[in-house]
């Protein structure tokens, strides 16, 4: 059976993206720094699946040793990874481990799971980066608001933009693996997030996990890689297509990393 991960799993986006990838028969991971909310999602889920596919992991998506540790004790292959957790502080949080938690969370966290994660999936393996089309405004000079004056908004729609660049940079990475790598705008969901961001949604989480499901499943996207989507349409990423930049930030993720270590 294959297995996935799911981080962010207990959101809105993603308990609907986790029971949808149940539904097709994979052994699906919920990934998510709240034991309660993760064994209380992965309970209610297998009980209307009735069948036991779903189960909580804790990491902590914003730090290093967490899903160092966590990449560490996977055993088995990965078939299938999403990166979904995102944050939105309205005000300038640090984490423990010493770096601003939209940065932490939103781009070394995908980083980070690409990165110790990769080597365990086989070729034919995907990952799926849920971004926004919200994005834009990335400052590799300043991405952690020290010189900038902090706003959640500004903060997060630099870190899109910075998902979606790193998106192509594990896209190029891992094509002669043969593990494709996609991002794509889940739609516009009322979540936490999206409150924190001054926003409602309009479309429910189910709307939302379609497009993250196609591209996880789809046999059609076999050996698609390194494209940027919306409403299963592929679109245009000045960001992705920029790749000075695009190494700029990989060798920033890189460097952060380290110093974090």
């Amino acid at each position: 059976m294959k297995k996935a991960i799911v981080t962010g799993a207990y959101g809105a986006i993603g308990l609907a993206v986790t029971e949808g990838l149940a539904r097709s028969g994979m052994q699906v991971f919920m990934a998510g720094r709240d034991p309660q909310r993760l064994t209380t999602a992965a309970r209610i889920l297998n009980q209307r699946l009735k069948e036991e596919l779903v189960f909580p992991v804790v990491v902590d998506l914003g730090s290093r040793l967490s899903i160092a540790g966590f990449a560490e004790h996977w055993q088995g292959e990965l078939h299938l990874l999403i990166n979904n957790a995102v944050t939105a502080p309205r005000v300038r949080t640090m984490t423990p481990e010493g770096m601003e938690m939209q940065f932490a969370v939103n781009v070394m966290g995908y980083w980070r799971m690409m990165t110790f994660l990769h080597q365990m999936m086989p070729a034919g393996s995907r990952i799926v980066n849920v971004v926004s089309y919200w994005a834009g405004g990335l400052d590799l000079s300043d991405p952690e608001f020290v010189r900038r004056k902090y706003n959640n908004d500004a903060a997060y729609r630099q870190s899109k933009q910075a998902d979606r660049m790193l998106t192509a940079a594990f896209a190029s990475l891992l094509q002669p693996r043969e593990i494709t790598v996609n991002a794509c705008h889940p739609g516009d969901v009322n979540s936490k997030v999206s409150n924190d961001l001054g926003f409602g949604g309009s479309e429910s989480p189910e709307q939302g996990a379609e497009t993250p499901l196609w591209l996880s499943l789809s046999p059609e996207l076999d050996h698609v890689s390194g494209k940027y989507f919306e409403q299963k349409q592929e679109k245009c990423c000045p960001f992705m297509k920029d790749k000075d930049a695009v190494e700029a930030l990989n060798r920033l993720c890189a460097a952060c990393d380290k110093y974090q270590g």
